[in-house]
């Protein structure tokens, strides 16, 4: 994974490259292409070459692990883990972030709220009346089973004979809740009886099954939620297995129902079911719940299911919709054994089953339609504001209903109180889309709510046009949206707007979504690890995105920007000198340092300070998070641009020019010292040049600065080889002058005074600009903190 900040500096590092080659044949030109010219412009290809940055590779990829491990042991984002340490600057320069709902804005953890029949509404506060409807209906099955009677429920026989009667509304509700206890996937697990075998459990049945040991597990919390319900109102599954299931009744009673078939949950089909034999009265009953949009065309006709729906999303609750039906004996063996000839199909075998369902799935009995809350996580109302303030814009991917998603986006402050909802109408036709998108063109500032199908249609026929339109948006909201919609949403994001993205989910169907963004964040939650395991970072709270962005992800492009850019300038100031000493001394191609010198320069007499930029900040980071506005001037990329790299040049060239001239001018009489005198003063200048460009200073870069400082010294005192006098074989007359110092010289005042003026040259009028600029046209960051 490469981010845009390595893919700007690749830029700059290709610009560099030419202009290595310019100045090489700009020397040999100059030199007149006398002799072999061809060899000459090789050697001044290879004495210009620390124009090219070598070093900056290794030291951003040790700046990005500094900036991981920083991420990762913040007290205040606890559970931060990065897994790809590539990519930390891009989370300081994202202009969209598309998030997920359940489980990443939300808690994931359901309470059930309401239960629906179509006629009566039950809530929290009525629940205890659905507990005592329970209790006398199974005291009625039972003593009607004591009187040898074989009916499941109090009214089951009058309505076979006249199905018009209208049901009781302790029947319906009989009916409802056992559907509930009966219909879903979730086991029941007791994790204190480690010492009791599966055998001895399962015979102890009547005793053993005690409510504070039980706990359930489900791939999905709503399923949990509903399960435990039942369980709350007097009907409680207390075992299961691969062929059957047990549920308590009020008395005691254990009721057991054999598992006959199963049809999970999928994101296509939005409905699982399953069909049970009642063990007492051989009944076969197949029993569905799913999402209104699947099932409304699966149940009887009624007049009641689509507006209850809404209302019940308008309160933010999820809703599922649960129907059965009877089967005979018959009936169900015809179905078996054409379900089980569509799974030995070798050709189209996944349609063929779904169809072979589907031929059961018509004419059901609606019993009833529950609703769900899904709590906001902490803090979520804060964030979005901030991240909102930050310049971000937020799009909500969902595969919940329309009126849900919109009640979150309302309560989460996605969409802020004072401002106005587009709601997309749905269309199918491209005549449809056309007038709808001329309606919501002709709003603005508002937030657009769109329906997956909708925006497949409008994608489909103007998605220029659609896409143009709700990147002006401040807020989206895409529900009833498939993962594969999710990835292909951010795709058309990066396409048509060039910008930064970031995806933002819990659960597997966010992966694809993650992976499709430039940068992916993965909370851990009730769903698993998939999206946290599959993201480049992972969370454990989505509050945390907040310090993620504005205080590392901010930090982290800052400092690699300006740690990229000085990189850049250390190389660019020794080859001005190399190119001004040969220009002096007729073109010669020969090095003015020699070989340890120039290893140690970008080592260690450099490397220590530079890389402390790592440790640079310019606010710190409560006035980053309290002003978050400060994030916005990253996303326009002003840190590292051509306009910046182009100062940096122009300084690089000014001081080189400047100590090398100064030192050729202020030691006429003395030319062997030349060597000493200007490689001390670029030192020195490289290190001022790092105290001129940190913001906050840090403990360690003082240190860096004066270990740097001290090794330059104590090598001017052991390397007589390369300061003292010594002699090189050859003819180059400038060579040997240039290479012979005097080591004596060093440790004189002369030599002190002249390189302190010749680094006081070539920083100082930097300095001076820098105030001036800072006086009159100063960064937002200093106007916080001055």
């Amino acid at each position: 994974q490469v981010g845009l900040l390595d893919l700007e500096l690749n830029q700059l590092t290709k610009a560099l490259f030419l202009a290595l080659v310019a100045l090489s044949v700009v020397m040999v030109t100059l030199q007149g292409f006398v002799g072999p010219w061809y060899r000459n412009l090789f050697r001044f290809l290879l004495l210009f070459s620390y124009i090219i940055p070598i070093s900056l590779r290794v030291n951003l990829d040790m700046g990005k692990a500094a900036y991981g491990w920083m991420i990762m042991k913040d007290d205040n984002i606890p559970g931060t883990v990065v897994r790809t340490s590539t990519i930390p600057e891009e989370l300081g320069r994202l202009v969209y972030l598309l998030t997920d709902k359940t489980g990443t804005l939300t808690q994931n953890e359901m309470i059930f709220k309401r239960l629906h029949l179509g006629t009566v509404s039950y809530g929290t506060d009525t629940m205890d009346e659905i507990q005592s409807h329970i209790i006398n209906s199974y005291s009625q099955v039972h003593s009607q089973n004591s009187g040898n009677s074989t009916s499941s429920t109090p009214s089951r026989k009058p309505q076979s004979s006249a199905p018009k009667v209208r049901k009781s509304v302790s029947s319906r509700i009989h009916e409802a809740v056992k559907a509930i206890a009966l219909c879903h996937n979730v086991t029941p697990v007791y994790e204190s009886r480690a010492g009791v075998s599966g055998e001895t459990e399962y015979a102890e049945v009547d005793q053993d099954f005690s409510d504070e040991n039980r706990t359930y597990q489900a791939s999905s919390p709503d399923e949990v939620a509903l399960v435990q319900w039942t369980q709350s109102v007097g009907l409680t599954l207390v075992n299961r297995d691969l062929t059957s299931m047990q549920l308590k009744t009020p008395g005691g009673h254990i009721l057991t129902y054999y598992i006959l078939q199963i049809f999970p949950f999928t994101s296509e089909s939005k409905r699982m079911g399953i069909i049970v034999r009642d063990e007492s009265s051989g009944e076969i009953t197949f029993y569905m719940k799913g999402a209104d949009v699947a099932m409304s065309t699966i149940v009887q006709y009624n007049d009641w299911l689509e507006e209850e729906c809404g209302n019940m999303a308008r309160e933010g609750l999820r809703t599922l919709v649960v129907a059965k039906k009877s089967l005979t004996e018959e009936q169900y063996q015809d179905f078996e054994s054409r379900y089980n000839q569509a799974k030995l199909s070798i050709h189209d075998r996944n349609l063929k089953v779904a169809a072979v369902v589907e031929s059961l799935e018509r004419e059901m009995e609606l019993l009833c339609l529950t609703g769900v809350e899904d709590q906001l996580q902490a803090d979520v109302r804060p964030t979005l504001e901030m991240l909102r303030n930050a310049g971000i814009k937020i799009w909500m991917l969902t595969g919940d209903k329309l009126e849900t998603a919109t009640c979150i986006a309302k309560s989460s402050h996605l969409v802020s109180r004072n401002q106005d909802i587009h709601i997309f109408r749905p269309v199918v036709t491209r005549g449809e889309a056309h007038l709808e998108l001329n309606a919501f063109r002709r709003k603005h500032d508002c937030a657009l709510v769109i329906s997956g199908d909708s925006l497949e249609v409008c994608l489909k026929y103007y998605e220029h046009e659609f896409v143009e339109l709700a990147c002006q948006c401040p807020a989206v909201v895409c529900c009833r949206c498939s993962p594969t919609q999710k990835a292909h949403i951010v795709k058309l994001l990066q396409q048509h707007t060039g910008k930064r993205t970031c995806a933002i989910g819990d659960g597997g169907n966010d992966v694809s979504m993650i992976q499709a963004a430039d940068c992916g964040i993965g909370i851990e939650g009730k769903e698993g690890k998939q999206a946290s395991l599959a993201a480049d970072f992972s969370i454990t709270q989505f509050k945390h995105i907040g310090r993620l962005l504005m205080v590392h992800g901010r930090n982290s492009y800052k400092r690699s920007a300006a740690l990229g850019q000085f990189v850049m300038h250390r190389g660019l100031i020794i080859s001005t000198m190399q190119a001004v000493f040969s220009s002096v001394f007729y073109f010669a191609s020969v090095p003015l340092y020699q070989g340890f010198l120039m290893v140690g320069y970008a080592t260690i007499y450099t490397m220590f300070p530079v890389f402390s930029l790592v440790l640079d900040q310019d606010v710190k980071p409560e006035m980053a998070l309290l002003y978050p506005e400060l994030y916005k001037d990253l996303t326009k990329g002003r840190s590292l641009s051509f306009k910046t790299f182009l100062i940096w040049v122009l300084i690089s060239i000014y001081q080189g020019g400047i100590l090398m001239y100064g030192a050729l001018l202020l030691f006429e009489s003395e030319f062997v010292h030349v060597v000493a005198i200007s490689f001390t003063a670029l030192i020195l200048t490289e290190l001022l040049m790092v105290a001129l460009t940190i913001r906050t200073w840090h403990w360690l870069m003082v240190v860096a600065e004066f270990l740097s400082l001290g090794c330059y010294v104590a090598s001017l005192a052991f390397l007589n080889e390369y300061f003292g006098d010594f002699h090189v074989t050859g003819s180059n007359y400038f060579f040997s002058l240039f290479v012979s110092a005097d080591v004596a010289f060093i440790t004189t005042v002369t030599f002190l005074w002249k390189v302190s003026a010749i680094t006081v040259v070539s920083c100082l009028p930097l300095y001076i600009l820098k105030y001036l600029k800072r006086k009159f046209s100063p960064p937002s960051y200093s106007k916080l903190t001055s």
